[in-house]
């Protein structure tokens, strides 16, 4: 690991200042739990390092009327745990509980989980693959390689890497934004506009700019938080990232589907909406079938690789189940 400059300021106020002041390559540390990895690995070489997990406006979680508001410092498990959380919005506990071990749930920000880089192989295992993604113009080796963990949505020719998070998933499904804050001074961003597709140029993941800092997370109340699941469906039980994931939430009335939002994840190059798979399930009764088709249409546009396309009918079985695990509880 190379030398790197350290600040760790206490305040808000301070952190953007140092940012502001900040040369560049300077990095955001908060949980460390992904920074840490790739600055041994050498794929992040920061000249120094502003550490915020000090400062205490960031680390509060709330449940206000209409919305719940996370500071992007808290901890993974302590928001998983939240009573709000927990029994009001079992698809945002649920992807906290299984997106890591309770080492790293202990560690880990709300924030930074946001933000974490993607588990391609290509892209951490060194210079000897080519990835457009940690050196811009050498190519993407998953294309012609082991894509089996790859995504099958929102890819392009230079990247086919998956976003590996389950947070952002469910706070996709939530219609969540995040407040931001720089030098600049503060604005608001839809999750659903936060990250971008490869495109030309996968090195740029997100709209952040480089002198940005995560202040919070809020999630507006909706009724169909009670009836919201998160299933993830992995090679093991634990400690492994999603073949297919799927947040489900909906209101169910006299058998037949209101509100309906679905987004999903470990398939895509971003969190994803599946927004055509709402649309085919409003109004209609809440059957296996119109399940399936919801699962379906979800999958419509994915592009297979060599290896992954087996997880086009794991992602459909995934949301049928899902939308009918989320269904019982809606009406419970």
């Amino acid at each position: 690991m190379r030398p790197f400059a350290y600040v760790a300021p206490d305040s808000v106020g301070s952190a953007v200042e140092a940012l502001r002041d900040a040369v560049p390559g300077t990095r955001i540390l908060a949980g460390g739990t992904t920074l840490y990895d790739l600055m041994k690995l050498g794929i992040e070489t920061p000249p120094a390092v502003v550490d915020v997990h000090r400062v205490p406006e960031l680390n509060t979680v709330e449940a206000r009327a209409g919305e719940l508001v996370f500071g992007a410092g808290a901890r993974m498990a302590d928001v998983a745990d939240h009573p709000a959380v927990r029994n009001g919005y079992p698809a945002l506990s649920e992807s906290l509980w299984r997106a890591a071990s309770q080492q790293l749930r202990n560690m880990a920000t709300v924030g930074g989980n946001l933000l974490q880089r993607t588990r391609c192989g290509y892209f951490r295992d060194g210079p000897e693959f080519p990835c457009n993604k940690r050196a811009p113009g050498s190519g993407c080796a998953a294309r012609e390689g082991r894509d089996r963990t790859h995504a099958l949505l929102g890819t392009s020719d230079a990247c086919i890497a998956t976003y590996p998070g389950d947070w952002a998933i469910a706070l996709l499904a939530f219609d969540a934004v995040v407040d931001v804050a720089g030098p600049r001074g503060e604005r608001t961003i839809p999750l659903a506009e936060l990250h971008v597709e490869p495109g030309d140029d996968p090195a740029r993941e997100h709209v952040l700019d480089a002198d940005e800092l995560i202040l919070r997370i809020r999630v507006p109340v909706t009724p169909a938080g009670r009836g919201s699941v998160y299933l993830k469906i992995r090679d093991r039980e634990s400690y492994a990232f999603a073949l297919a994931s799927a947040a489900v939430a909906l209101t169910v009335a006299d058998g037949v589907v209101g509100d309906c939002r679905i987004a999903l994840g470990g398939v895509a190059t971003r969190p994803w909406r599946a927004a055509g798979a709402e649309r085919a399930l409003r109004g209609l009764p809440l059957t296996a079938e119109n399940a399936r088709h919801a699962g379906e249409v979800a999958f419509a546009g994915a592009r297979p690789g060599t290896h992954n396309g087996f997880r086009i009918e794991l992602g459909i079985r995934t949301v049928a189940d899902a939308v009918l695990m989320a269904g019982e509880r809606a009406i419970r």
